[in-house]
């Protein structure tokens, strides 16, 4: 039995959601799920349905039959393969705290992806990634080079058929080109402070300043560094006892979590930009996303 997921978005007051369900149910999908956002200041709607197909329709006969009803109406719209696991590419720098908790969340099928790679511009961790059997590209990144570095990662995007980029804590600004030409699938994380803090050794500075919160970000990659439409947020709290390198140990704890949770968001589909926001559905009955992750 085949599952798909949609998601769509579209005015309001078009009347598409009736003529929108209603094909689903004429092609014998069972839905099984729905989510349904209601924007009454932007006047759209925005939803998100899991079915499955007793009669194991094609994803192409769904797709064809969406078509019309999507022209008609103004809808932006998507269908997926909900059984399809996604292609993934993992970029890395030398803080690899991030990139551990995602192999370890990926060997248990806590994260359901295949990660196509791990793109690094330095050697750190080239020993970890192979030994999980994970292809490893070292690719050099200097203000000299910059540009054939990015034609070098793109190399590597398109032979590998990645579908999603995740900067697991690369530290590299990509190009405001690379940007817009992989414009909602590349995954950012980074702290969070109040107030914030920029530059070098940002938890250093909060300690200093006596930050009570904190927290980290993951959100879309846009050519505005760090300022993407949010996926999701968390923070930690904190007192005065405790010392610089205890924010710095449970920052990384709370990036990692909060990496973990986009990702999966994405890769179920569950997420839908909107200009500078996303809109983020919740996760389905029983999955382990419906839980805090630690």
């Amino acid at each position: 039995m085949k599952s798909f997921v949609l998601i769509a978005s579209f005015p309001s007051k078009g009347g598409a959601l009736a003529p929108f369900i209603d094909y689903i149910e004429r092609a014998e999908c069972d839905i099984i799920e729905s989510s349904l956002f209601t924007d009454e200041e932007q006047g759209k709607i925005f939803i998100r349905i899991v079915s499955k197909s007793p009669a194991n329709i094609d994803l192409a006969v769904l797709v064809s039959g969406i078509g019309p009803i999507a022209k008609k109406f103004g809808m932006e719209w998507h269908v997926f393969d909900a059984d399809e696991r996604m292609k993934v590419l993992l970029m890395v720098s030398r803080f690899g705290h991030c990139l551990n908790d995602l192999l370890y969340r990926w060997k248990i099928g806590a994260l359901p992806i295949d990660i196509v790679g791990v793109v690094s511009n330095h050697f750190d961790y080239q020993k970890l990634v192979v030994n999980n059997d994970i292809p490893f590209h070292h690719i050099k990144v200097t203000k000299e080079n910059k540009p054939h570095a990015e034609a070098q990662l793109m190399e590597v995007v398109e032979s590998s058929g990645t579908e999603l980029v995740v900067l697991a804590r690369y530290m590299q600004v990509l190009s405001d080109q690379l940007c817009q030409k992989m414009s909602g699938k590349i995954i950012n994380i980074h702290h969070s402070f109040l107030p914030s803090f920029k530059g070098a050794n940002p938890y250093k500075q909060a300690y200093t300043r006596g930050v009570k919160l904190i927290g980290a970000t993951a959100h879309y990659v846009t050519a505005d560094l760090d300022e993407g439409p949010i996926i999701e947020q968390d923070t930690v709290r904190i007192t005065h006892a405790q010392s610089a390198e205890d924010y710095v140990s449970l920052g990384r704890d709370v990036e990692s979590q909060v990496l973990a949770r986009a990702i999966h968001a994405h890769i179920h589909h569950r997420t839908l930009i909107d200009g500078n926001r996303t809109v983020v559905f919740p996760p389905s009955p029983g999955s382990y996303a419906s839980e805090r992750m630690g």
